[in-house]
């Protein structure tokens, strides 16, 4: 049975002072964790964090990657960069970056891509907008999503983490109930099961305001391998009780 992985999204938020004193309290409660751990940090402040998190047993994300390898690409960072730092997961299509960003299907497709390439994790995100929701079109949406990311890594998508979070319950404090989560994480395990004989060993996070209260519940359902949290990954007795939640 593969370890469950919760990790934490800081998204823009954090500061020298407060990064410190905040993992240190995230080490000091984690112990011997029986899940995967991992926090993505804005990437200013990954050698700050790694030196913090060295021999730990929490891991180091960054919040996305280049699509390319190097180059006259100003402002964006290479997975063999974020490979220095003893990165292990990069976030690849948050609602964020494709909202406020315009990225693709295609585009995320070749950030998994890279990330692979790199021998790095890509936690790869889908999800649908609360009109597309209303709308029937779930199932259409997160399937596209992931169908462009399968496509362009073949063999390789079973090195991937996928993580379903619902664009409406982002930062709303609104989520998709157990049932609801499942039912999509089910999809999403259909289709990966068609794409690779290894897909049962692919992660599927749930991402929509994961929370003290209500993780037990979604990471009890048989398609949630994990959480992809935000605000929660901010406090640390909130991410320590969801990490519990995952034991």
């Amino acid at each position: 049975m593969k370890k469950k992985l919760i990790a934490g999204n800081w998204k823009m938020n954090g500061s020298l002072a407060t990064n410190e004193s905040l993992l240190r309290a995230m080490l000091a409660g984690v112990g011997q964790a029986t899940c995967r751990v991992a926090v993505a940090v804005p990437s200013v402040y990954l050698a700050q964090c790694q030196a913090l998190l060295a021999g730990s047993v929490m891991e180091l994300a960054a919040q996305d990657i280049a699509a390319h390898e190097a180059g006259a690409y100003t402002g964006e960072i290479a997975g063999s960069m974020l490979r220095e730092f003893g990165v292990r997961y990069a976030i690849v299509g948050h609602s964020e970056r494709r909202q406020y960003h315009g990225e693709s299907d295609e585009t995320v497709a070749a950030k998994a891509q890279r990330a692979l390439g790199c021998g790095i994790t890509p936690i790869v995100c889908v999800g649908e907008t609360l009109a597309e929701r209303e709308a029937g079109k779930t199932v259409e949406v997160v399937k596209r999503q992931l169908a462009a990311v399968i496509h362009a890594n073949g063999h390789c998508v079973s090195e991937i983490v996928v993580a379903y979070e619902p664009v409406w319950a982002i930062g709303t404090g609104k989520t998709a109930s157990p049932e609801q989560a499942q039912q999509v994480h089910a999809v999403l395990r259909a289709q990966l099961r068609a794409a690779s004989a290894n897909a049962d060993r692919i992660a599927l996070l749930y991402g929509g305001s994961m929370n003290p209260g209500n993780a037990k519940a979604l990471l009890s359902q048989p398609d949630i391998d994990g959480g992809l949290i935000g605000g929660a990954a901010l406090k640390a007795a909130d991410f320590l009780t969801i990490i519990a939640a995952a034991a």
